[in-house]
């Protein structure tokens, strides 16, 4: 596990972009694993900047993102389908159908999780999954007690996770129960997983996931296990790591041929 602590959320999602962008530079073909909510915003901006200004292709490029609510429509304004539309898919080159969100309005949802599965398979596994880190330490929505050997299914949000996404819907209330979610089996497949964490509501979860034990209690956790994990945070969120000293001095320190 590689803990990147930055001095700011803008400085994290601009080297967190450069790696994603590095591996679909690297690998035109590559399969990103994608998250959504308010935290990796700026780090599709800047792929964004980075295809228009660079010139970085996303011709060839597969994508899955890790969930979708129950019950929504694709179109629906509060879909994680509408929101990869809206704040990524149509500013790139990516083309159609090459980029895979589960269908949260199947009418049979343990046959949608086994061919989202397979689709997955098919693609040749995931090459970097991005993550996002709950205030309890869930990844996707895979909530605590979450099997860390799960793949992808029908999951009950908690109460806290349903606050947290209310302004999305307009109310707490508002907020389906259910979601379909990548299990934490799946997302250990990928390759390359890249968490990014900012904020001081983050710095518990955060602190858990990399110092604490690895228990269900707190999914990310799960990561300190993934061979190539990388934990992207800015200043605040990395407030309760014991070893944030250390973490600064293994980045700052790193060789020419491993920066990023």
């Amino acid at each position: 596990m590689e803990v990147i602590i930055q001095p700011d959320s803008a400085a994290a999602s601009a080297l967190a972009a450069r790696i994603v962008g590095q591996r679909v530079a690297r690998k035109p073909d590559a399969v990103l694993g994608l998250a959504t909510g308010r935290t990796p915003l700026r780090l599709y901006q800047e792929l964004i900047r980075m295809h228009r200004e660079e010139g970085l292709d996303f011709g060839r490029t597969i994508t899955f993102n890790l969930d979708e609510y129950v019950g929504l429509a694709p179109d629906h304004p509060a879909s994680y389908r509408a929101f990869m539309e809206e704040q990524f898919f149509s500013k790139i080159n990516l083309r159609t159908g090459r980029a895979h969100v589960p269908s949260g309005h199947t009418r049979d949802i343990p046959a949608e999780c086994c061919a989202y599965e397979e689709k997955i398979a098919a693609a040749g596994g995931i090459d970097l999954q991005v993550l996002g880190i709950g205030v309890e330490g869930h990844i996707g929505f895979n909530e605590p007690t979450s099997s860390l050997a799960s793949r992808t299914r029908i999951k009950t949000l908690t109460e806290e996770t349903r606050r947290e996404n209310a302004s999305f819907f307009g109310g707490a209330d508002k907020v389906p129960h259910h979601v379909i979610t990548m299990g934490i089996g799946t997302i250990m497949e990928s390759r390359t997983c890249l968490l990014l964490a900012f904020g001081a509501k983050k710095a518990e979860a955060v602190a858990h996931t990399v110092e604490g034990p690895v228990t269900a209690m707190v999914p990310a956790s799960i990561l300190q296990m993934h061979p190539d994990a990388k934990i992207i945070l800015d200043e605040e969120a990395a407030e309760e790591l014991a070893r944030r000293d250390y973490y600064r001095t293994v980045f700052e320190g790193k060789p020419e041929w491993q920066q990023y």
